[in-house]
C-alpha cells in the first residue's frame, strides 16, 4: 500500500484549535484508519499537541514543530507529505520542507482521499490538485 503522510496545523484548522478550524477528529481518524500516517505541526509546544490529541483519543504517528516540519519527512518514509493549515506561515514551512499544501478551508472535502484507493493503487493526483493542494508532488 502507498503511505502518505497528514501533518496538521492545530489552531484555525482543527475543530479543537484556538481558533477553532473545519478539520474534525474523525476526518483524521479516518485518515489513520486508512493508512495514512497522521499527526501535527504547530506552533504550540510538543507537549499541549500530544495532550491535545490523547484528550480526543486519537492517536498520532507524530508531533512537531511547525519550523521543523522537514524533520517529519526525515523520520517516515511515504509517497506523499501534505501540511494543511490556515495561515500563509503553515504554507511557507510546507514549501521549505517540500510538502504540498493544503489551505484548512479546503480540507474539509477530505481531498487526501484521493490520493490513493482502497487496493493501494494511486489515483490521479490532478483531482487533489483542484481540491486545493499545492505544492510539488513526491
Amino acid at each position: 500500500m502507498t503511505r502518505m503522510l497528514i501533518s496538521f496545523d492545530i489552531d484555525g484548522t482543527m475543530e479543537f484549535g484556538d481558533p477553532p478550524g473545519g478539520v474534525t477528529v474523525e476526518m483524521v481518524k479516518k485518515a489513520k484508519e486508512l493508512g495514512f500516517i497522521v499527526g501535527s505541526c504547530s506552533d504550540r509546544s510538543l507537549g499541549a499537541q500530544q495532550a491535545l490529541w490523547d484528550r480526543h483519543n486519537l492517536e498520532v504517528d507524530f508531533v512537531s514543530l511547525k519550523h521543523l516540519l522537514s524533520e517529519v519527512m526525515v523520520k517516515f518514509e511515504a509517497e506523499k507529505y501534505c501540511h494543511i493549515g490556515d495561515r500563509d506561515l503553515d504554507q511557507q514551512f510546507a514549501f521549505l520542507a517540500a510538502f504540498d499544501f493544503i489551505w484548512n478551508y479546503d480540507a474539509t472535502s477530505e481531498p487526501w482521499l484521493t490520493w490513493s484507493d482502497v487496493s493501494g493503487s494511486q489515483s490521479d493526483y490532478s483531482v487533489a490538485v483542484a481540491n486545493g493542494v499545492s505544492g510539488k508532488s513526491r
